[in-house]
């Protein structure tokens, strides 16, 4: 089984497909002696693929986007929207916000304030980029709060 939640020193080169390229990067820079990195974790693609591995709304949604053709931009932000609305409210299972208590509690603790930021698993490629795609929330306290901005 794979890790739902990787501290920055645990993150391995090469596991860009895990933890992204931002998470990637973290983890290479903690684990260079003389780099100071705030301590932090990743929570892995396969903790997303956990979260929405028995939603059929999201799944069907995914089908029907990927049905359509790139000029039909309406429809696709519509869908984008309900997507999006629907990954909000997706409750994230016990096993993951158990793991993910686990590492708030080994780097700092829940009142510490934690960056929360999306890492594509494919982004800045010789020929994509998506740069301000991404949401990033700044000085996240507390447990709910994060659980509340991961999602």
């Amino acid at each position: 089984m794979k890790p739902y939640v990787l501290k920055f020193q645990e993150i391995q080169p090469h596991s860009e497909a895990l933890v992204g390229g931002k998470g990637m990067n973290l983890g290479a820079c903690s684990n260079i002696e003389g780099v100071h990195v705030p301590a932090g974790f990743c929570l892995t693609t396969e903790a997303y693929k956990r979260t929405l591995a028995e939603n059929n709304e999201f799944t069907q949604l995914l089908q029907r986007l990927s049905s359509l053709k790139t000029s039909d931009m309406d429809a696709i932000r519509e869908i984008s929207k309900t997507i999006r609305t629907l990954i909000q409210h997706t409750q994230i299972p016990s096993e993951i916000t158990s793991d993910m208590d686990a590492a708030l509690l080994d780097v700092g603790g829940y009142e510490m304030p934690f960056a929360v930021r999306s890492s594509a698993t494919a982004e800045d490629l010789p020929h994509t980029s998506f740069a301000g795609q991404h949401d990033t929330y700044l000085n996240i306290i507390g447990r709910d709060a994060l659980l509340q901005y991961i999602s």
